[in-house]
């Protein structure tokens, strides 16, 4: 579609294309919004060491992830509900991924179920994104569910005991729209239905499992026999835990800045995961990845792959399937851009020399300038002993 050429231009499109309650769903975070602004404006803050006469005539962005080989380091977050923004909803995602041969997870609360997306992208590797229910029967089905439709990891949401506090959902009093439902659910479970405020809120603290220890995170390993990786995580004591407790990743993530507000964007704390547990398991981050530069900084800290939500859910409202492909040819375009003005013609050459906060140069500039200022001073001191004598 002609106009548009960044991600942004997509979220100015969706805005105009979807219903306010939609978009409202999708973009808001958590009470003052205070995470989610964070997860833009760290990346902001990250300056890029470009090395020169690097020879970066070929360059490859190919990656393996669990045996499996993707053309970039770029999936595609769960998100819920996207049939909200196109009528093909998750299935128009997920194809989308398979064309671009990246990673797609589905989430729990999706309107598709795991059975249509499995049907729509048979030999494509996908994950399934899950909440560990109080009915833990419940939980049990749809982790087979997914397992028989050939999904290759389980993901398990760990920073959910409820759901935050998302304002605009409150004030628009969300609901799902007439005939959409949480199609992985079971009866009055998949109705999201809200009432005297956010309907997603009521959902969370009715069927959420607040109770949840680390212990459960064995029992899911072993009622999977899948992959498992644990989304949610912020220290580098958590992930400590994680890998301790036999996961097969951790996926670095704030939950889009609609979880707790005032934790820390995920770009910050994932120097402290990757020094913890990086030579241990694999590292994925989400939240806030905006475009390809962005990309190349999440690589350069240490993530082994970057996932995207909101800009899929943008190029989806805008034109279905091939709109996400477009998002997504946007941010390999970029990817490859950076790489090779940085001087790297794989992701492995993407290293932490080349990413650098900008206080490095503030604390740099300060200590010349202070040097000069002692020089100056030297100088006018001299010049004053000289007028005595």
């Amino acid at each position: 579609m002609s106009g548009l050429v960044s991600i942004e231009d997509f979220e100015d499109r969706a805005a105009a294309s979807i219903p306010q309650e939609a978009f409202d769903y999708y973009q808001s975070g958590a009470d003052d919004e205070q995470t989610r602004q964070l997860n833009r404006s760290s990346y902001e803050r990250l300056r890029i060491r470009p090395r020169m006469l690097q020879n970066v005539s070929n360059r490859d962005m190919k990656v393996k992830l669990f045996g499996e080989e993707y053309a970039m380091p770029i999936g595609i977050s769960p998100t819920a509900f996207q049939k909200m923004a196109h009528p093909e909803g998750e299935v128009a995602n997920a194809r989308a991924a398979a064309n671009r041969k990246l990673l797609f997870t589905l989430s729990t609360l999706s309107n598709s179920s795991i059975e249509e997306v499995a049907d729509a992208v048979p030999k494509s590797p996908k994950w399934f994104q899950l909440y560990i229910y109080k009915e833990r029967k419940l939980t049990e089905r749809i982790v087979q569910r997914a397992k028989k439709a050939g999904f290759k990891a389980i993901v398990v949401t760990v920073d959910s005991p409820l759901f935050g506090k998302r304002r605009a959902d409150i004030r628009n009093r969300f609901s799902l729209p007439p005939g959409l439902k949480a199609a992985n659910l079971e009866g009055e479970q998949a109705i999201i239905q809200g009432k005297d405020g956010s309907g997603l809120s009521q959902y969370g603290e009715q069927q959420l499992d607040p109770s949840l220890v680390w212990d459960d995170i064995r029992w899911l390993i072993k009622i999977s026999e899948l992959p498992v990786l644990v989304k949610g995580i912020l220290t580098k004591e958590d992930a400590e835990i994680a890998v301790s407790k036999g996961v097969s990743g951790i996926w670095v993530s704030n939950h889009g800045g609609r979880q707790l507000d005032s934790a820390p964007a995920t770009i910050e704390v994932l120097p402290e995961i990757v020094a913890a547990v990086g030579d241990q398991t694999t590292i994925i981050v989400d939240g806030g990845v905006r475009n390809g530069k962005d990309v190349f900084k999440a690589l350069g800290l240490g993530a082994n792959m970057v996932m995207i939500g909101r800009p899929a859910l943008w190029g989806l409202a805008v034109n279905g399937q091939q709109g996400v492909e477009q998002v997504l040819d946007i941010l390999r375009d970029e990817l490859d851009t950076t790489m090779a003005l940085a001087g790297c013609q794989r992701v492995a050459d993407i290293t932490r020399l080349h990413v650098i906060h900008e206080e490095y140069y503030k604390e740099l500039n300060m200590k010349q300038t202070q040097v000069l200022l002692d020089m100056q001073s030297k100088d006018k001191r001299k010049g004053w002993l000289k007028g005595i004598f």
